[in-house]
């Protein structure tokens, strides 16, 4: 896997976007059947930040350098 491939990071994006979409989902359901599983919810919820850092990585990757 290159990195630096736009083609490869877009699809990563993707990846990592829909799994942040599937976790806001998941956390949302939990909350409303089980709201008492706070440390579960709360695992949910840094996956879900570390999800979204990288996917700002990722963009900010795919942004063009304009000093170069």
């Amino acid at each position: 896997m290159n990195q630096t491939d736009p083609a490869e990071l877009v699809r990563r994006l993707t990846e990592l976007r829909t799994e942040h979409r599937d976790l806001d989902l998941a956390i949302a359901q939990l909350a409303e059947l089980n709201g008492r599983d706070e440390l579960q919810i709360k695992r949910l919820k840094k996956r879900k930040l570390l999800l979204k850092d990288s996917i700002a990585k990722i963009e900010s990757a795919l942004i063009p350098d304009l000093n170069a």
